[in-house]
């Protein structure tokens, strides 16, 4: 009996470390085809045109230009899912915007002419596309006045010298 035992305890421990070396034998995916499974899954997504991706054993490298911050965190979150990746390194760089359109003076001093066309007792000047505002005005009339300004795009209007009544 006691021979039995050792025996069902003998083949017991084998199966045991049987299995824990056929579990641990499982061999890790390749960098090369992580590398593909992130980029497939990254392709769909309209954010990720000229994203590259590196793959260094399991650490994932994200490059390139996003539109916004939400697209970096996306394309991130998305290549940390892909089975592979241990780590997501994230150097996307968010594209600026584009730079706010500044008006010439000419075109610039005509359209003031027009909007302050009005407003017969305010001058307004310009110059390196700043407007600069003089005379008087209506405490009531002086935000139309502004706002028809403002949507000129000058760099700056100056009211400081305009008299608010």
């Amino acid at each position: 009996m006691k021979n039995l035992m050792n025996k069902l305890m003998m083949a017991v421990m084998v199966i045991a470390i049987a299995g824990t070396a056929f579990t641990s034998c499982k061999s890790k995916p390749k960098d090369a085809d992580v590398k593909a499974a992130i980029e497939t899954a990254i392709q769909a997504k309209p954010d990720a045109s000229g994203t590259t991706v590196a793959v260094d054993n399991g650490v994932a490298t994200l490059s390139g230009e996003v539109t916004n911050e939400a697209a970096k965190e996306d394309l991130g979150k998305t290549a940390a899912t892909i089975m592979g990746v241990k780590s997501v390194v994230n150097n996307l760089t968010v594209r600026p915007a584009a730079p706010v359109a500044i008006a010439m003076d000419d075109p610039l001093t005509a359209a003031v002419k027009d909007a302050t066309k009005d407003f017969p007792t305010v001058n307004a000047t310009v110059s390196a596309g700043v407007i600069t505002l003089k005379g008087e005005i209506q405490k009531a009339s002086l935000q139309k006045l502004m706002m028809a300004l403002q949507a000129l795009k000058p760099k700056k209007v100056d009211n400081t010298q305009l008299v608010i009544k």
